[in-house]
């Protein structure tokens, strides 16, 4: 199996995450890793990077022909590594612990499912997601779990699998299965849903989705795309791509609802900002919102993304 991290311009994430995957108790995998941000980047990544891992394993880097977003550098990442049975979607700024892959693997294996999720949680060692449901009505993806203690996993995981509908992408193990039946990650979205997209049009496939509640793996949430909880602080980027592709993913998987989602999901932007003084931030997210309205794709006209 493989290892898909996408990078850009943070090798010192991806440093750390790759000395977290060194001490798996699940050893036979590579690892590969797609730069996004350009040959600059992608010299500064090989020289902060080992051969391969504690275990042997052994680590690729790719340059990205330009920067392809999430979703292409994922895709990427799997054309790599073709000869693979299962491949781990992993964000840089993550670190499993050593028995996160060992649990996915074993839960991929019992037969019942074509992707398995972690259990993802955030430094304050409270729970980011168990897996998540996408409420298509209001345009909205829950976390499921989310604040809740990490010690309440066991209590919580059981429901968690059943409810969900999409798994978290910051970890998630996908099998041969799963990518030949469904396709590859929709690059239009560039970043943000991307995830939601791919687990609903597996399930629309007649696939299932599963969950690993032994596999916990930290998430130092945002560490490449500017996203923060602080609502005012957040940036451009993470706010318009949501808000667009929030809609993107309606107009894709339940066109008829768009005239019901459209107005809701205006309504909870300014629940979410408004109400709380993030003027800049209604603005970001409202030009995203009428983006994805008209059906606006792929990177915003801000985003760098030539190649070499």
């Amino acid at each position: 199996m493989a290892v898909a991290i996408v990078a850009f311009r943070n090798p010192g994430d991806v440093e750390a995450c790759l000395a977290a995957l060194g001490a798996s108790v699940h050893t036979d995998f590579e690892v590969v890793i797609c730069e996004n941000g350009g040959p600059q980047a992608f010299r500064e990544l090989v020289a902060a990077i080992p051969a391969q891992l504690a275990g042997g394993q052994p680590v690729r880097a790719v340059c990205a022909p330009a920067n392809l977003g999430y979703a292409g550098g994922v895709n990427r990442c799997l054309a790599e590594a073709p000869q693979a049975n299962a491949w781990w979607v992993l964000n840089p700024d993550t670190a499993p612990e050593p028995r996160a892959l060992a649990a996915m693997v074993a839960r991929l294996a019992r037969g019942d499912c074509e992707a398995v999720g972690s259990v993802v949680y955030l430094p304050s060692q409270v729970i980011q997601s168990l897996g998540g449901r996408w409420r298509r009505l209001f345009a909205r993806a829950i976390s499921l779990g989310y604040g809740r203690p990490l010690a309440e996993t066991p209590r919580l995981a059981g429901e968690a699998e059943a409810r969900q509908n999409y798994l978290n992408g910051a970890s998630m193990l996908v099998s041969r299965r799963f990518v030949e039946v469904t396709g590859p990650m929709r690059e239009d979205y560039f970043l943000y849903c991307e995830e939601v997209e791919w687990c609903l049009r597996a399930l629309s496939l007649g696939l299932k989705l599963g969950l690993a509640p032994d596999a916990w793996v930290l998430h130092q949430q945002g560490s490449t795309t500017g996203h923060t909880a602080n609502v005012r602080e957040q940036g451009r980027t993470p706010v318009y791509l949501n808000e667009r592709n929030r809609l993107l993913l309606t107009r894709d998987q339940t066109p008829v609802l768009l005239p019901l989602a459209a107005p809701l999901a205006l309504t909870l932007i300014l629940a979410r900002f408004a109400r709380r003084g993030a003027w800049r931030q209604v603005g970001y997210a409202v030009d995203g919102w009428w983006a994805g309205l008209v059906g606006r794709r792929g990177p915003p006209a801000w985003i760098e993304i030539q190649g070499p």
